[in-house]
C-alpha cells in the first residue's frame, strides 16, 4: 500500500480543513516546497496535492506551486483542485503533475472526463470520489448531488478508470478513523484501485487500511499535528 502525504494550498501556503469547510483553515506552512522536501527526505514517493483556490473558483489557480514542487523533488505528484477543462489538465501536466485526480467535472462534464481517461490512459486519471452521506459531492465539497458513491464509482469502471480516491466527507480532518466499512464495499463491489482519504489519526488506521485492501492512503492533518511522525512514516514504508 502506497503512503501518500496530501498538501492543500490556499493562496499559496499549507493549510488544512476541518470537513471541507474553508473557515476551520489552519496554515501549517507558508513554504509548501519546504513541507515536500521534508517528505521526501523521508522516503515517501508520492504526494497529494490540492489546489483549494481552483476547487472553490472552478478553474487551476496554484499551479506555480505545482510546478516549484514537481521541478524540485523527485515525489510523483497526483495534483487535484479546480481541473475543470482541457486548459487545466494541460497546465497540471506541463507543471509537472504525474497523475491528476478529477472529481466536479467526472460528475458535471462526464464526456471530458471519459475523453480524458481515453486520452492519457486510467494510469494518469484518478477519478475523485468524495461523498457525505454516500452522496457524491463537488466543487471543493461546497455543492452536493443524488449520486451514490458506489454507482458513480462502478460507472467509471466500465469507462476505464482504474485509480479511484475516495474521501468520507464527515471524517475529513477530523483525526477520528477512516470509514473503512464503506472501502470495503467499494472493494468488495468494484476492480478500483482505492486510495482511501479521510480521517487517518494513528498508525493502526494504515495497517487497517491495507488489510482491507486499499492500494494507497493519503494522509495531511494526522502528520501535521504530530500524530503521526515521518520517521514512523518512513520505517513503515520499507515494510509496506
Amino acid at each position: 500500500m502506497r503512503i501518500i502525504p496530501a498538501i492543500d494550498i490556499i493562496d499559496g501556503k499549507c493549510v488544512r480543513l476541518s470537513q471541507g469547510d474553508y473557515n476551520t483553515k489552519k496554515v501549517y506552512n507558508e513554504n509548501p516546497l519546504e513541507v515536500a522536501k521534508e517528505f521526501e527526505d523521508h522516503g515517501i514517493k508520492y504526494l497529494h496535492l490540492v489546489d483549494l483556490d481552483g476547487a472553490k473558483s472552478k478553474q487551476i489557480i496554484n499551479y506555480k506551486t505545482l510546478e516549484q514542487i514537481a521541478s524540485k523533488t523527485s515525489l510523483r505528484v497526483d495534483f487535484g483542485g479546480g481541473i475543470k477543462s482541457q486548459k487545466d489538465i494541460d497546465i497540471a501536466f506541463e507543471c509537472g503533475a504525474y497523475q491528476i485526480t478529477g472529481g466536479s467535472i467526472a460528475v458535471q462534464e462526464p464526456e471530458i472526463f471519459t475523453k480524458w481517461i481515453e486520452q492519457y490512459d486510467s494510469e494518469k486519471i484518478i477519478l475523485g470520489a468524495d461523498c457525505k452521506n454516500r452522496k457524491i459531492a463537488t466543487h471543493g465539497w461546497l455543492e452536493s448531488s443524488e449520486l451514490d458513491v458506489i454507482d458513480f464509482i462502478r460507472d467509471y469502471t466500465q469507462k476505464g478508470i482504474s485509480y479511484v480516491i475516495c474521501t468520507d466527507i464527515a471524517k475529513d480532518g477530523m483525526l477520528e478513523g477512516t470509514s473503512n466499512e464503506l472501502y470495503k464495499e467499494i472493494l468488495e463491489n468494484t476492480a478500483v484501485k482505492l486510495i482511501a482519504s479521510g480521517g487517518v489519526s494513528k498508525m493502526e488506521d494504515l495497517h487497517l487500511l491495507k488489510e482491507i485492501g486499499c492500494e494507497g492512503v493519503i494522509l495531511g492533518k494526522a502528520i501535521y499535528e504530530g500524530r503521526i511522525k515521518l520517521n514512523e512514516l518512513q520505517k513503515l514504508i520499507s515494510t509496506f
